[in-house]
């Protein structure tokens, strides 16, 4: 396995990369509220400053970037470490957001209480073939409490939103197999990974369970391998990535440098550059990964 090359550092809790056909990537800083692209110098720039918790990004089939915004955490920060800890003083909902790369502007395409949906915490988000995308929401936390929480099916025209999958415990990373026909959602706190057969869109079969892994771990967002295996972001004392196959067995068990290891996007002309966030140091990496990465639909 190839080393993990540091490219960029002070980043507030990035995650959600986006890898673009010219070499930079997109990424939300949750703590900064805002979309920043990073060249593959190591360079910034900030892309757009949607506020409170932008979580969650993807590329739909109009170039535009769609994000799913938990609409803010409080923090806990000391010397080289940032974690999310509570909800925001100034939370008023989650949403889903329409932005533009070119000119940073911010559109708000769906929010709580819209076609009769509550949304308390969006997290991740994946597009299928058919222009519609998929979205976890993870919830909000409370001191002694926190949100039961599904999935939803929505339309980037802003036609339609419903949710699809109740209830789940804080599911967070979500993706589509090669063919469309699996939808993978990992959940955080129980550290399960699902499978839920697409029976049509923004509609899903009984789930399977398909892994979980042993120890004292989280699992945060993932990313399919062009052959069907799925790697989850691993949080805890063992960070990583862990690569499982679609029958349900542990392929290999990539280690990383920071416990918040939340997510990972695949670029590159051969789709072999594996980008991964590095949140509660501030950082975004790369390898050169085993396998090629699975091309996303936009």
């Amino acid at each position: 396995m190839a080393e993990l090359e540091i490219v960029a550092e002070g980043l507030r809790f990035p995650e959600g990369p986006v890898a673009m056909g010219d070499g930079n990537v997109l990424l939300v800083e949750i703590e900064a509220g805002r979309i920043t692209r990073v060249h593959p110098d190591g360079g910034k720039q900030v892309v757009a400053e949607p506020g409170n918790g932008p979580n969650g990004l993807a590329l739909g089939p109009d170039g535009i970037l769609y994000c799913v915004n938990n609409g803010g955490f409080s923090w806990i920060e000391g010397e080289g470490s940032l974690r999310p800890h509570l909800t925001a003083a100034d939370y008023e909902g989650g949403r889903v957001e329409r932005i533009d790369p070119a000119t940073g502007a911010v559109e708000t395409l769906y929010r709580s209480g819209d076609h009769g949906v509550t949304l308390r915490g969006p997290n991740d988000i994946v597009f299928d073939a058919y222009g519609g995308f998929y979205f976890t929401d993870f919830g909000k936390m409370r001191p002694r409490e926190r949100d039961t929480t599904g999935l939803f099916y929505a339309k980037a025209d802003g036609s339609f939103i419903a949710e699809v999958h109740h209830p789940m415990d804080a599911p967070n990373g979500i993706g589509l197999s090669p063919d469309g026909a699996i939808l993978y959602v990992a959940e955080t706190f129980s550290t399960r990974l699902w499978a839920f057969p697409v029976e049509a869109p923004g509609k899903l079969g009984p789930a399977r369970h398909l892994y979980r892994p042993p120890g004292f771990t989280y699992f945060d967002s993932l990313a399919l391998e062009a052959c069907g295996n799925i790697c989850v972001a691993t949080l805890g004392a063992e960070s990583g990535i862990s690569i499982v196959s679609p029958e349900g067995e542990l392929v290999e068990f990539v280690p990383t440098p920071d416990f918040f290891t939340t997510n990972l996007a695949f670029g590159g002309p051969d789709m072999r550059t594996a980008w991964i966030t590095l949140s509660e140091s501030g950082r975004l990496a790369r390898m050169e990964w085993p396998r090629p990465g699975l091309r996303l639909a936009y």
